[in-house]
């Protein structure tokens, strides 16, 4: 891949974080029964290293009622490292959440596995410098996870997501849907109309 490519594709992940965290933040802030789960309170730690381990079910998902992941058992362990102005914290992803297949429209289960980093720094309000660096002000005392936890989790799924094939090669797609499909899809390739398309375009 070229460099521009690269360099594309990184933007384009960028864009499509920045607008699910937009969403997202606003949603968390007023309607999540129990906020306090997913916030570190920073401002009594003094420097140093600190670890905290979120487990994540099915209620952090189902709160969000147009959300693509309906529900799951995700790991999630934060790794800070704190100085007097800023927190960089690595975290750990790891489980699997519940999303439609885009074939049948059942829900299915996909393993999510991954490492994101997030730092805070504190200044005078909040604002994202970039992608991995959001500013809140210095008067704060704790820092919501919540929105950027279902963010990232999120990012870890593939475009794609339909049943996989199981040990024979069938799809394990509900079959009734895959029937009705393959009837659509025949009566499309025996209507005339298309045929008479065809011979018009050669």
């Amino acid at each position: 891949m070229t460099e521009r490519f690269v360099a594309k594709m990184k933007r384009n992940r960028y864009l499509v974080f920045i607008k699910l965290i937009f969403n997202f933040a606003d949603f968390f802030r007023g309607n999540v029964n129990h906020p306090d789960q997913y916030q570190i309170a920073f401002s009594g730690l003094n420097p140093g290293t600190y670890i905290f381990d979120f487990q994540i079910g099915d209620s952090f998902f189902e709160q969000l009622q147009d959300a693509e992941i309906k529900g799951g058992q995700v790991s999630v362990i934060v790794t800070m490292a704190k100085e007097e102005r800023m927190m960089d914290l690595h975290l750990e992803i790891s489980g699997q959440v519940s999303v439609a297949c885009d074939r049948c429209n059942e829900l299915m289960d996909m393993e999510v596995d991954g490492r994101e980093r997030l730092i805070i720094k504190l200044g005078d309000h909040y604002f994202e410098e970039s992608e991995d660096v959001q500013v809140i002000p210095d008067t704060a005392h704790e820092f919501d996870l919540g929105p950027f936890m279902y963010e990232y989790i999120h990012l870890l799924l593939p475009i794609r997501r339909v049943h996989p094939e199981d040990e024979a090669g069938s799809s394990q797609c509900d079959p009734e849907i895959i029937r009705k499909l393959k009837e659509l899809s025949e009566r499309h390739m025996e209507d005339p109309r298309w045929e008479a398309l065809k011979k018009l375009k050669d």
